[in-house]
């Protein structure tokens, strides 16, 4: 088992900045592809970025450019640093841990961009 718990959400104005934090327990997190999803009201889930276990990134097109993901394996944590946000960055963000058919969820952190 693995315990995902995300910080960092809250309010922020257009063009603000957040970071997000996920912190994991319970296995070796260096093995796991870690992720960020979100959801917006009366939206489905979407993949914002993904890292896998040697480092490698993946991003929407939506977030391209503004957001970038990172681990350190160290802490047991993975990161997402979110730049010139925007009112359509408004979710809920998910935290993921994935192995083979091993797969997890955080409770997910709020984060809300508006003026």
């Amino acid at each position: 088992q693995v315990q995902l718990v995300e910080s960092g959400g809250g309010l922020v104005q257009p063009g603000g900045s957040l970071t997000l934090s996920c912190a994991a327990s319970g296995r070796i997190f260096s093995i796991y592809t870690m992720a960020w999803y979100r959801q917006a009201p009366g939206k489905q889930r979407e993949l914002v970025a993904r890292i896998d276990s040697g480092g490698i990134t993946r991003y929407a097109d939506s977030v391209k450019g503004r957001f970038t993901i990172s681990r350190d394996n160290a802490k047991d944590t993975v990161y997402l640093q979110m730049n010139s946000l925007i009112p359509e960055d408004t979710a809920k963000y998910y935290c993921n841990a994935k192995w083979y058919n091993e797969d997890y969820w955080g409770q997910g952190t709020q984060v809300t961009v508006s003026s």
